[in-house]
């Protein structure tokens, strides 16, 4: 009887105790460090990409997610500091913007999920064993930058008759763009097309870089991107536009900036899915478990007022193929 009485005396407070418990769990807010080598507003449109990702997965900011966004602004020695502060507010997860981001991520910690948006090759930069396994604690998307170097090129060649040289654009301050070149290099090779390397490390480089091209006399201009180029792609467009210099991007935004074409996967698109990573790994999914996943559409953006001004007529056939065509 005693027994009894105590049960049921204490029945209440287990039972409060329990919806506790329970409100704690329901309440628990995540939080996501953003790791961006670029500048805020460079990735305005593809941050809230992942945001509007996040939102249609049921999160929302300051009610049960919170954003650390950590920014270098195109200083990628800013990077490893930036990573390190992430970690010291023991953020949940860390979401990267490029290879060079998750790097600087790795380095600071081996325990907290990192996920890629745009990786360029995470098993050749030995950030993941396999794209399939990636072991570890890093996961997320793959760009292919370096894989469709041959047929941005080949695209390039068709919109220019006659085409026979091209410089390359790109970042020699970042290491992994060097790989990206010796791609770009090798299948330019297999086009017949000879390759300028314009080599640039600051925004200083950039008016040295476009009047070594003119003075080469290079026939058009593909443009690597990375955290630089992309903070800068209004600059660049205009050097290319005043170089009457045909160019080709690996990102659509540099077309809708005034650049002549661009052709790959949809940076928004990425920026939007890599939130599933988020949501699975804030379930209890491990990052060593889940593949790393490759772009299966791609877009060509062709900007037919680009072309008029620098006096290219773009082929019929090449512009039944793009997916955009900006008049």
């Amino acid at each position: 009887m005693k027994r009894k009485i105590v049960i049921w005396l204490l029945a209440p407070v287990l039972l409060a105790t329990v919806h506790l418990a329970d409100a704690q769990q329901a309440a628990k807010v995540a939080r996501i460090g953003l790791l961006v080598a670029g500048s805020p507003s460079s990735f305005s449109n593809n941050i809230e990409a992942f945001r509007q990702g996040l939102r249609e997965l049921g999160y929302v900011e300051k009610k049960n997610i919170i954003i650390e966004y950590r920014y270098a602004d195109g200083k990628l020695d800013l990077l490893p500091e930036l990573a390190a502060e992430l970690v010291r507010l023991k953020v949940d997860i860390i979401v990267t913007q490029s290879t060079l981001d998750a790097y600087a991520a790795r380095q600071s910690t081996s325990t907290i999920p990192i996920v890629m948006t745009a990786s360029g090759d995470a098993v050749g930069t030995g950030l993941v064993a396999s794209l399939a396994r990636p072991g570890g604690n890093i996961t997320g998307l793959t760009s292919l930058s370096r894989e469709l170097s041959g047929k941005r090129l080949e695209l390039l060649k068709e919109a220019v008759r006659g085409l026979s040289r091209v410089a390359i654009l790109w970042n020699a301050a970042n290491p992994d763009k060097a790989r990206d070149v010796e791609e770009t290099q090798l299948q330019a090779k297999t086009l017949g097309l000879e390759v300028q390397s314009l080599e640039i490390r600051g925004p200083s480089d950039f008016d040295g870089a476009f009047q070594t091209a003119t003075k080469k006399r290079a026939g058009a201009l593909f443009t690597l991107a990375d955290s630089l180029t992309i903070t800068h792609q209004s600059r660049i467009v205009g050097l290319a536009a005043k170089s009457r210099l045909p160019a080709m991007h690996e990102q659509r935004e540099f077309v809708d900036a005034g650049g002549l074409m661009a052709y790959g996967p949809s940076l928004l698109g990425l920026f939007r899915h890599v939130a599933t990573y988020v949501d699975k790994i804030l379930k209890g999914a491990r990052p060593a478990d889940l593949p790393v996943e490759q772009p299966m559409q791609f877009e060509l953006i062709i900007n037919l007022k680009t072309a008029k001004n620098i006096g290219l007529t773009i082929p019929p056939e090449l512009l039944v193929r793009a997916n955009k065509v900006i008049k």
